[in-house]
């Protein structure tokens, strides 16, 4: 069992507080990613399992064992960086070798994994050849190749994909996502990718500010934000949110010049939260011109289209609504690509909204 456990654990360099009681289980085989803005604190909790950095409180396990002081190489993970790190005058079977050298073991056993890594990446021809001479995305796969021989309990993966262009980087992910169910191996992945995380990770874990905002699966995230700021990071584009409040009454929540109908499922919740002042947050795909949907329960919002952006299968609007702070962001059909300065109407479609506290910024749709 490789799980790991990080047990009210926090990090601080003299009295800057990086992660801040962090509680958070992996479990055994899974795949874990850690997304977040930088500085975070994602790659200093990743360089914490390694033991790369030293836990200033709490606890960390791998499987049964704590390991706060254990060496990094007695804790059995291979980690992945950023760089590449590999031996310009070495082949790549040197360098996926080079670990396994360093172990002493035995050349008949090093081949065997050599050959048995470089087969499960696809790259057994390349590995005569010097890294000057591959790609970057086979210089990341040599990388990858020096992490798998060692046959390692947790695979830690720390920004890997970050110097490769964006067609590579689909691919590449892809392909460690694959690699990692194939093998069967408890993997951290951090990355500050946001569609890196939904697409490769079976949870997530959102930091902001060395705290944990919320873990869950890509679509729990997407779906059901626990507070403001994981509603706003995950998803693109991000969601539209405005500040306003529900009525007395809770039947109703005012956003600027706007009422929106209170939807039978929240109407508990409005009414336990009459007169307060919340954040009411909807999706752009859940805010579409009046004639391009077939929505039973909307609002309609009127304003100026400001920004177009066309990108081949929709259309992303910037609605600028007057008596809001903010433009609202909604998608339209390719066929139908509004005009910077038109008039257009959008509807927000109700049974989509999200409500979050005015002053805690928490999810109300959670608590109700």
């Amino acid at each position: 069992m490789a799980n790991i456990e990080f047990k009210n654990v926090v990090k601080s360099y003299g009295d800057v507080n990086i992660i801040k009681g962090l509680d958070l289980s992996i479990k055994d085989k899974e795949f874990m990613v850690l997304v977040g803005p930088s500085g975070c604190g994602k790659s200093t909790t990743l360089r914490m399992i390694a033991g790369l950095e030293e836990i200033t409180e709490g606890d960390l396990y791998i499987g049964e064992r704590r390991v706060n002081n254990v060496h990094p190489k007695d804790r059995d993970v291979a980690m992945v960086f950023q760089s590449y790190a590999l031996y310009p005058h070495m082949s790549v079977r040197e360098n996926i070798a080079f670990g396994l050298r360093l172990r002493k073991m035995p050349k008949d056993e090093i081949d065997t994994l050599v050959d048995e890594a470089a087969k499960t990446l696809g790259m057994t021809h390349l590995l005569d050849r010097k890294p000057k001479a591959l790609s970057g995305g086979q210089r990341q796969r040599v990388a990858l190749g020096r992490a798998i021989v060692r046959k390692p309990s947790v695979f830690l993966f720390d920004e890997p994909l970050s110097n490769l262009d964006a067609e590579l980087r689909v691919q590449m992910r892809a392909e460690i996502a694959k690699l990692q169910k194939r093998l069967a191996i408890t993997s951290v992945y951090v990355t500050h990718d946001q569609v890196e995380a939904m697409t490769m990770g079976d949870r997530i874990a959102v930091l902001h500010d060395g705290n944990l905002r919320q873990v869950g699966t890509p679509l729990e995230l997407y779906d059901t934000p626990a507070n403001l700021f994981v509603a706003q990071f995950i998803g693109t584009p991000n969601m539209n949110v405005a500040k306003g409040q529900f009525t007395e009454d809770g039947t109703k929540a005012k956003m600027g010049p706007v009422e929106f109908p209170i939807p039978e499922k929240w109407k508990a919740v409005a009414k336990e939260h009459g007169g307060k002042e919340v954040y009411i947050g909807f999706r752009p795909e859940h805010t579409l011109p009046d004639d391009e949907h077939d929505w039973t329960n909307t609002a309609t919002l009127e304003g100026k289209v400001d920004i177009v952006e066309t990108l081949g299968h929709e259309v992303v609007v910037y609605v600028t609504i007057e008596g809001l702070e903010k433009r609202i962001i909604a998608k339209a059909d390719v066929h139908k690509t509004p005009t910077p300065g038109d008039a257009m109407k959008v509807d927000v479609n109700l049974d989509n909204l999200h409500f979050f506290d005015g002053v805690t910024e928490e999810s109300l749709l959670v608590k109700g």
